[in-house]
């Protein structure tokens, strides 16, 4: 069953030099749209042959204890969803899926599968496919990379003239690494090149802008832990950085327009977790957060730029038990 329900959302200008401690106000519609698992969590959405669909896993808690499953959702509205087909692996836990459409017409799921025990003791990357309705979804199968086998997660894929790119992180003796990988089939990953990013760099997000240019959204665990922004021009070997000043959890963004990203995120606070909307430039720099109804175990969202609003997928634990959440915030609120 799923709820209903209108909460008041806070709207702050995030207080960096330049801009004013003005707050706004205004009411949105927040909805719960999944919680039938003890665990609902980690959701992406993307618009597909006029229906929005949504990924997330089922399983008995946030951690890996091999009961992770992936449910793909579908509406024809965003009001009354749908559950398409479950993604599961025998004796393995299945993580975080992010979807994409390849330049065949497909939903393509991109997910996590590993074996934890005190530790990832197994770590590899695994996909699906719809077919070109978006009904149907093949069983799992394992991705390759023309790398070193280490414990292997590509969070996320983005396509670029029919090109699919993403970031895997590998754990190494030394520390993390992320490098960018490149596919045409999504099944087979050839490297590009590695990221110069320290600190434990992990969950990272690609878009381009319209001449081409790569923006990668990276989270950190180490040291100071503020995120990344990283930047490079084809064909992605040479990189230019900009260090955050946040911490990030799920980091996901779209281009808002030419000169302004929308960022989603966890965000870390003394008081505890939250999800948040960053508005920002083409730097990083924050113009203005938005606070989304949350707390505790919560973030990881979806983000589609629909009918001039932005339909925002998230979970949370601000009800006691995890679930999916969903918003649609006008894009004129974004912008003020």
């Amino acid at each position: 069953m799923k709820a209903s329900f209108l909460l008041l959302i806070v709207i702050f200008l995030q207080l960096t030099p330049g801009f004013s401690n003005e707050s706004l106000k205004d009411s949105l519609e927040v909805e719960k749209i999944w919680d039938k698992a003890p665990h609902n969590a980690f959701p992406d959405m993307i618009r597909f042959k006029g229906s929005f669909y949504i990924a997330l896993r089922e399983g008995n808690n946030h951690m890996p204890d091999k009961s992770g499953s992936i449910r793909i959702l579908r509406s024809k509205d965003g009001e009354d969803w749908q559950s398409v087909t479950l993604l599961e692996e025998d004796d393995r836990d299945v993580r975080e899926a992010r979807l994409s459409i390849t330049p065949e017409g497909r939903i393509m799921v991109l997910t996590a599968v590993g074996v934890y025990e005190g530790g990832y003791k197994i770590l590899y990357p695994m996909v699906s496919f719809s077919d070109t309705k978006g009904e149907n979804f093949s069983s799992l199968q394992k991705a390759t990379m023309d790398m070193e086998p280490s414990l292997d997660w590509i969070w996320s894929l983005t396509w670029h003239k029919d090109v699919g790119y993403g970031i895997v992180y590998q754990n190494k003796v030394g520390g993390w690494e992320v490098h960018l990988l490149k596919t045409t089939d999504g099944i087979n990953f050839k490297h590009v090149s590695q990221l110069p990013i320290d600190g434990n760099p992990n969950e990272s997000t690609i878009r381009f802008d319209k001449e081409g240019k790569m923006y990668v959204l990276v989270r950190r665990e180490a040291g100071d832990k503020m995120g990344v922004l990283a930047k490079s021009d084809a064909p992605y070997k040479d990189w230019t950085t900009k260090k955050l000043t946040k911490q990030l959890g799920g980091p996901n963004f779209l281009f808002l327009d030419k000169n302004t990203l929308v960022m989603g995120s966890r965000d870390y606070r003394k008081t505890g977790a939250k999800t948040v909307i960053h508005m920002t430039d083409l730097e990083g720099n924050i113009n203005k957060t938005m606070d989304l109804p949350s707390a505790g175990d919560t973030s990881y969202p979806g983000m589609v730029i629909y009918k001039k609003k932005l339909w925002f997928v998230y979970y949370s634990s601000h009800e006691e038990k995890t679930s999916i959440y969903l918003t649609k915030i006008p894009l004129k609120e974004l912008n003020q």
